[in-house]
């Protein structure tokens, strides 16, 4: 195993377990609002165990966090995109579907990620160049011929809402062909879903860093492209994220160039 992937699945599953442990006292958890979103004291302190992991094993290297959104130390080379909660509104309502997000990019490009599902114990991971494992175990991408009989995966954009009615021209336009489409609550889980085949492709908008790093390597590893709403790659300065097998998404891609307007598709 990569010697920072072991790191990184050491840091999500510490998280995790922290998490976890603290649905034994309700009382304990502390919400907040956070512009369209909300935070809780249980992911500041799983992203604090996440970062203390990390400085141990790499005193030099840069984190980049969801919740305290700083760059630590100096080494811009060695980039870890930390979420300790993607699915912090699930959490916080007692829907049992959330995942601890850890990556690192060196030099640009996403070297290793590990997505911990805590409440199923479903650990997600992909080394770049090495393919993606569930548990330990190889997976791919569903290959659907086209978009016909096909579940997608989607979010309302919740923190984008000015965008609203040309996204959900987009996503009425998918839904008529597709055969059905589902808005999870957590990006990072969409993600592996669409590397391990339970689902066939995606679309977001507005997506941070930490919310797609991950899942978007895992995806790639497991078969998937990733690209932006113009087809490029883009998609991680964007926000803008399209995914599934070619088949998938060419039309998927079509779809939002005839029913999203300029503004969406930059």
């Amino acid at each position: 195993m990569h010697p920072m992937l072991n790191i990184a699945i050491r840091a999500a599953r510490k998280a995790g377990n922290h998490i976890i442990k603290s649905l034994d006292k309700p009382d304990s958890i502390e919400v907040a609002n956070k512009g369209s979103d909300v935070v809780t004291n249980i992911e500041k302190e799983a992203e604090a165990l996440i970062i203390d992991i990390i400085l141990k094993a790499y005193p030099e290297h840069c984190i980049i966090a969801a919740e305290s959104e700083t760059i630590q130390n100096r080494d811009t080379e060695c980039q870890w995109i930390i979420d300790p909660l993607d699915g912090t509104k699930n959490f916080v309502r007692g829907l049992p579907h959330y995942a601890i997000s850890v990556a690192l990019r060196m030099r640009g490009r996403t070297e290793v990620a590990a997505i911990y599902d805590p409440v199923r114990n479903e650990l997600f991971t992909a080394t770049r160049g090495s393919g993606a494992q569930l548990n330990s175990q190889r997976i791919r991408v569903s290959q659907p011929r086209d978009l016909s009989g096909t579940m997608l995966a989607t979010a309302v954009p919740s923190n984008a809402k000015q965008h609203t009615e040309s996204f959900m021209k987009i996503q009425q336009a998918m839904f008529v062909e597709a055969d059905d489409m589902r808005q999870s609550g957590c990006h990072a889980l969409d993600f592996c879903y669409l590397a391990a085949g339970r689902l066939d492709g995606l679309f977001k908008i507005n997506l941070k860093a930490w919310e797609m790093v991950a899942g978007e390597l895992i995806a790639r590893e497991a078969g998937a492209i990733c690209t932006d709403f113009t087809g490029n790659t883009n998609h991680l300065t964007s926000g803008n994220v399209v995914a599934g097998n070619v088949r998938v998404v060419k039309p998927m891609l079509a779809k939002i160039r005839e029913n999203g307007s300029e503004a969406l598709a930059k």
